[in-house]
């Protein structure tokens, strides 16, 4: 390992933590708005609210052509660049703008064939092309954010994440408590325009030039293309993820009823809500710093397997605990008649080890700009999980979605190695292997002990997290080092237990 893995460690921690933070406080947020949206409006309510955001993540995805993935790229390399980073930032605020405000129109203009095909309720119609100011929204709050990002204001991008889910929140709640399924739409309207605001404000405290030039429309087509270029390939990637999920949700309400997409759409939130808090603490900080030295080798190769080791080794524990748990937190965090939501959050959580794993190698791609492979890679996972769902749903029922999900993660993971192996030199860390290896078989027993014996999942679950949570401290704590007070009581403390920490540095 290189005399600086140590202070990759420290650095992806801090980010780690700070973002972490934000997270927390967002799930929380979004604990209570689920179970008070189950509570009122039941799986239907909770089902068509996942429509709505899964339109609004669609849209803005083809409307936003991946400019802010590519955006954040450009704006860490150009580091210190002042003139490089006006250019890019301006750009990137009349692009959104201007992009959204035509995804704002197309979903008005089409909200009643979206509104049947989607619900089969034309009623749904006014409330779908709603979804338009949405997407605007998210597009001119993503100019802001990519800055931010790109620069690892890390931060004030946490702070950006709560103060938009807080103030959606307490909307969106008092929507629904008055006017009942119809105010589920304020969520997605009050969000955006919450973190625009937020972010507009802690942009506005970072260090302006004076020199502010007037740029022609020469200069701006020369700073959009190469973002547009790389940036559509991302947006392909991630619009076939967006459209496959709506695409899903479509099948199940008319296959299984909107009762059924519901209990999918509880399913998929806690998996998002855990998975995003992980991945989003994770990836801040990571992108824009992998960003830096992907064209060393030696260095990016060590940079991944930081990332995977500390993914697995803080989140692996949680993945663990809730295989065992999730019929309790599925009550706990929305209903009684939610249950069947469980079994498909159990099968989604063991494909999450996957996910986990191969997602630090992923980012390689991105930061490498290697965009056409990008949408070969998104796709390996996407097309897996349609085709099993769509051929086999009306056979095997709801849980076929679980299934689906971690087959199409395994093909994800062997997909992204393969690709990463042979275009950046990647190549695993013996820890990063055991790491991966130990979650994947104990997630994997979890599941057939839980599937079979639910209380004996229950039990076991959290002793086996315990354990995997000990051991996944003390490779957190060697891999960062002694240095600090808590870090240094750490130490302390495997030393009295008798497994004394050798610090990589």
């Amino acid at each position: 390992m290189s005399s600086s893995a140590p202070s990759n460690s420290r650095g992806l921690i801090r980010s780690m933590l700070v973002i972490g933070s934000a997270q927390v406080v967002n799930i929380l947020i979004s604990i209570i708005r689920m179970k008070v949206v189950a509570v009122f409006l039941g799986p239907a309510g909770v089902g068509l609210l996942g429509i709505y955001n899964n339109l609004q993540q669609m849209v803005g995805n083809a409307a936003g052509l991946g400019i802010g993935s590519s955006g954040v790229r450009q704006i860490a390399g150009a580091k210190g660049d002042a003139q490089t980073l006006n250019r890019v930032s301006r750009v990137l605020l009349a692009a959104h703008l201007v992009q959204g405000t035509f995804a704002m129109i197309a979903v008005w203009v089409f909200r009643q064939p979206l509104a049947i095909w989607l619900t089969d309720d034309p009623t749904l119609s006014t409330e779908i092309g709603l979804v338009g100011i949405a997407v605007l929204l998210m597009l001119l709050a993503t100019a802001y954010t990519t800055l931010l990002q790109g620069l690892r204001r890390i931060g004030d991008l946490g702070r950006v994440t709560v103060i938009g889910a807080l103030v959606s929140t307490l909307f969106g709640l008092l929507a629904i408590w008055w006017l009942g399924r119809s105010g589920l739409i304020w969520f997605l309207v009050v969000q955006p325009l919450a973190n625009l605001l937020a972010a507009l404000f802690y942009v506005r405290k970072l260090p302006q030039r004076a020199d502010r030039p007037p740029m022609g429309l020469k200069k701006i087509w020369e700073t959009w293309k190469p973002m547009a270029r790389l940036g559509a390939a991302f947006m392909a990637g991630g619009l076939a993820t967006t459209a496959t999920l709506l695409l899903v949700r479509a099948i199940v309400t008319r296959e299984l009823g909107l009762d059924a997409a519901g209990h999918f759409a509880a399913a998929w939130g806690i998996t998002m809500i855990y998975v995003g808090f992980l991945l989003g603490a994770m990836g801040a900080d990571y992108y824009p710093r992998l960003t830096e030295v992907i064209h060393d080798r030696q260095a990016a190769n060590g940079l991944m397997n930081d990332q995977a080791q500390l993914g697995l080794a803080i989140g692996g524990p949680v993945l663990l605990l809730m295989i065992g748990w999730a019929p309790w937190l599925i009550t706990l965090l929305y209903a009684s008649d939610f249950g069947p939501a469980a079994t498909l959050l159990q099968w989604q959580t063991v494909g999450n080890a996957f996910k986990v794993a191969s997602w630090a190698m992923s980012f390689a791609i991105v930061a490498g700009a290697h965009a056409r492979i990008y949408f070969f890679m998104e796709l390996s996972f996407n097309a897996v999980f349609l085709v099993l769902i769509w051929f086999l749903l009306p056979i095997v029922g709801l849980e076929m979605t679980g299934v689906a999900f971690l087959l199409g993660y395994m093909a994800y993971f062997l997909t992204v190695y393969l690709l990463v192996r042979h275009l950046r030199g990647f190549r695993w860390q013996s820890l990063s292997l055991k790491l991966f290896g130990l979650h994947v078989l104990l997630s994997a027993g979890l599941l057939a002990i839980s599937l079979t014996v639910p209380v004996t999942g229950f039990i076991v679950s959290p002793l086996i997290a315990v354990v995997t949570g000990v051991v996944g401290l003390r490779i957190v704590l060697q891999k960062t080092g002694p240095q600090g007070r808590l870090a240094s009581k750490g130490y302390e403390l495997y030393a009295r237990l008798g497994w004394p920490i050798r610090s990589a540095g």
